[in-house]
């Protein structure tokens, strides 16, 4: 039993400081799939050593979708290393033959958490999940279903399950990212809307969009250069609208 912040700092540096030097690293397999099974950020972390030795050292994990699909939670948009998970993630989901109920939760999941999302998360997972759409056609059933759910109570998808075979997500439409097509962030709403349109076949590079952070976002909003624009019909005549006011004597609008 490892305390978690040196299980974090091990797990860190497993990948590239310590399974490439070692003679056998199928050695650590029992300590990498303990860690996996851990929960939280410590899971995240494993996934990097679990993607080395699953590709190099032909590792059978037969629950390892099951285990990734569990880690999507709320957090999942707002941990440190978000930007690692969804690397290794579009590494796993990119395989053409995963069967589609499995890409389809998983679409459907990250949809779903990210109503609660940050715009930074989201200007990366809409692309991620448009990818997802360009490798496996079969899900697209999620997005073009004109006889879907009238009432989002009546939504197949069934959330808490964590089998993802089980949880109906074939079933069910991306409402979810209907609902961000108006959302508060313009380029959001912008990203949300490409769905309205038919995808192209050269998938999004979401490389540069990993680390986006809500301060890149914030300067870049700093940066726009914008025409005068009217904001009140009338003229104003005071400073909260009323000619004589107390702070009309004190302040002005110059």
């Amino acid at each position: 039993q490892l305390p978690s912040g040196l299980y974090k700092k091990v797990l860190v540096i497993l990948h590239d400081s310590i399974l490439p030097y070692m003679n056998e690293p199928t050695l650590m397999i029992d300590f990498l799939t303990a860690a996996y099974g851990v929960g939280g950020a410590i899971s995240l972390l494993a996934l990097n050593g679990l993607f080395i030795l699953i590709h190099q050292h032909n590792l059978e994990y037969p629950d390892f979708y099951k285990k990734l699909y569990s880690l999507l939670d709320p957090s999942i948009y707002h941990v440190k290393y978000r930007a690692r998970f969804f690397h290794l993630a579009d590494l796993f989901l990119s395989s053409s033959h995963l069967p589609a109920y499995l890409v389809a939760a998983f679409i459907k999941r990250l949809s779903r958490l990210a109503l609660t999302a940050p715009p930074e998360a989201l200007l990366m997972v809409i692309p991620f999940i448009c990818n997802l759409f360009r490798r496996h056609p079969a899900c697209k059933v999620l997005v073009h279903r004109p006889n879907g759910p009238q009432d989002l109570s009546e939504d197949p998808y069934i959330m808490e399950q964590e089998e993802p075979s089980e949880s109906r997500a074939l079933e069910s439409s991306l409402w979810e990212l209907q609902s961000l097509q108006n959302h508060y962030h313009p380029d959001v709403a912008q990203a949300a809307a490409i769905l309205n349109q038919s995808l192209s076949e050269i998938e999004d590079d979401i490389s540069g969009l990993l680390e986006l952070s809500a301060s890149e976002i914030f300067d870049k909003e700093v940066k726009k250069t914008s025409a005068n624009v009217p904001l009140e019909f009338e003229q104003v005549r005071g400073l909260f609208g009323k000619k004589n006011d107390i702070f009309a004597e004190h302040f002005t609008l110059d």
